[in-house]
């Protein structure tokens, strides 16, 4: 009887020894999080409620699965109609009063995203969204502490092009792209670029506003005419419209580099797709040959597959109306799904070590500079909570068919190029561009009679004249285009106070 109390004191023992080892804290933890899931219910949106909230529900069946450590996570979902504007933040508000929730997804638009992250760093609440991309959310010492953007940020991307302008030694781009005055995707796209380039290389942007004032190519050509490489965020068919007026002034010989940018694949942003079944196709296919896309690199596991079809029949079951492409699995769908993951791996590591899910900048830092498996492959933090970027660049590789294939890709992580077979130098190589020195002109008066050199001088003093008619011309038609455009600024306060207030923009509309 001895023995055997003796042997159950000491099996007791040990069985609290274990349990306070380091290796059990990972045991399941019981706790209930409210998550704020702020997305607009309009499905035009490619982040609606509709298309994304399927991705979140599965990663919270996956937590739950295996009765693993994050199988005690319970999350009670509740979803807001945020739309694009100021209703995100009145929804979090009216959301706080009855009960302020642990984690908030969303909003994706800047707009939107601005105001609701300020508000929940001040109530030290984590925010992730797959959106707020533009580059004034990088400043996370204050308004934006809480932020985490698990989808690449704009600046993410614009290091693909910085990276080829030293790989291939351009010297200055040309930005371009068309301001709807609204969301504003473009603008914000072409700022990271800006900011990007700026510091080792000229850059001029201009301001297309098509819905109003339709696309006067003529402008554009002029300023192509001075630039090495030009960059562009527009629609579709304003791309194709640029494109041909550039072919058409023998612009795409190789003497110039065309860009346009399609992060999320989808029409809005110039898919590069050239046919329209009209008859400028033929021309338009071979001025394509001459447009380069950066888009983002696709890598899928076999994982995918089955969460993709998971998304679909649960979109496609609720029968969404107007919601053609709803079943559309894009970068935004895979974020939210990641999102998920990634706040309950920082939960669990933050409640290991004695805190709590209110405790949320600790969760919040926890969510920085870690890597971990998403449903698409590996995701990879930075130090400042925005996820690294890898951006694929695609070019039209068989000029009969118009078809495109990716010849390159760039991995944020270790700012490398992988050069594919594919590649072809010479298309991202400038042609032409400084011939003959005027050093390197001969004397071309020799054999000359007097009135031919005459006719020289004059021809020389009239082209002279008609320069600086055209030097005052030019100048006089800046200032108007400077003074016009400090009107629409005074005109549209709400992207002022964005860019000046709400996300600390550093790139004029002007």
């Amino acid at each position: 009887m001895r023995y055997t109390l003796l042997y159950c004191i000491l099996y007791l023992c040990l069985y609290i020894w274990l349990g306070l080892l380091p290796g059990r804290t990972s045991a399941t933890v019981i706790e209930d999080i409210e998550v704020l899931v702020m997305l607009p219910k309009n499905n035009s949106y490619m982040f609606s409620i509709a298309r994304v909230a399927p991705a979140i529900e599965y990663a919270k069946q996956r937590l739950k699965i295996g009765g693993g450590v994050y199988s005690g996570f319970n999350f009670n979902l509740r979803y807001e109609d945020s739309n694009c504007g100021n209703d995100a933040l009145f929804s979090l508000v009216d959301r706080s009063c009855e009960k302020k929730p642990d984690l908030v997804l969303g909003p994706v638009c800047e707009y939107a995203a601005a105001p609701v992250v300020r508000m929940a760093s001040h109530w030290n609440i984590p925010v992730i969204s797959t959106g707020a991309l533009a580059s004034g959310f990088s400043d996370k010492e204050k308004e934006y502490s809480h932020l985490t953007r698990i989808s690449p940020s704009y600046l993410k991307m614009a290091e693909t092009f910085s990276a080829m302008f030293r790989h291939f030694n351009w010297k200055d781009a040309l930005l371009i792209f068309d301001d709807d005055k609204e969301e504003r995707n473009c603008y914000f796209t072409l700022e990271g670029v800006h900011l990007k380039l700026m510091e080792e290389y000229q850059t001029v942007h201009i301001a297309i506003n098509t819905k109003e004032e339709g696309l006067n190519a003529d402008d554009i050509i002029n300023y192509i005419y001075e630039s090495e490489v030009v960059i562009m965020c527009a629609g579709a068919d304003i791309v194709r419209d640029i494109m041909l007026a550039v072919h058409r002034r023998r612009l795409t010989n190789g003497s110039y580099i065309f860009f346009n940018i399609e992060l999320f694949n989808s029409s809005s942003y110039g898919n590069g797709s050239w046919k329209r079944g009209d008859r400028y196709d033929s021309e338009a296919r071979q001025a394509y040959s001459a447009l380069n896309t950066v888009t983002l690199l696709r890598t899928v596991k076999p994982e995918f597959d089955n969460f993709s079809l998971e998304v679909k029949r649960s979109i496609q079951k609720a029968g969404l109306p107007d919601c053609d492409d709803c079943d559309n699995i894009n970068m935004f769908v895979e974020g939210f799904h990641d999102a998920l993951l990634l706040y309950a791996l920082a939960l669990h590591e933050a409640i290991r070590n004695g805190l709590t899910k209110k405790d949320g900048a600790e969760i919040t830092y926890r969510m920085w500079n870690r890597t971990f498996e998403g449903i698409a492959g590996q995701v990879s933090m930075d130090f400042n909570g925005d996820r690294y970027g890898d951006f694929s660049v695609m070019s039209m590789t068989n000029t009969e068919a118009g078809t495109y294939e990716t010849v390159c890709n760039y991995f944020g992580v270790n700012e490398s190029f992988q050069m594919l077979p594919v590649f072809n130098p010479e298309l991202f190589t400038l042609k032409g561009r400084h011939r003959v020195h005027h050093t390197d002109l001969p004397d071309k008066s020799c054999g000359l009679g007097v009135s031919a050199v005459t006719g020289i001088i004059v021809g020389a003093l009239l082209g002279t004249a008609l320069l600086i008619a055209f030097y005052f011309i030019r100048k006089n038609y800046t200032i108007t285009i400077e003074r016009r455009s400090a009107r629409e600024e005074h005109d549209i306060g709400k992207h002022r106070q964005l860019r000046e207030d709400s996300v600390r923009s550093t790139f004029s509309a002007a």
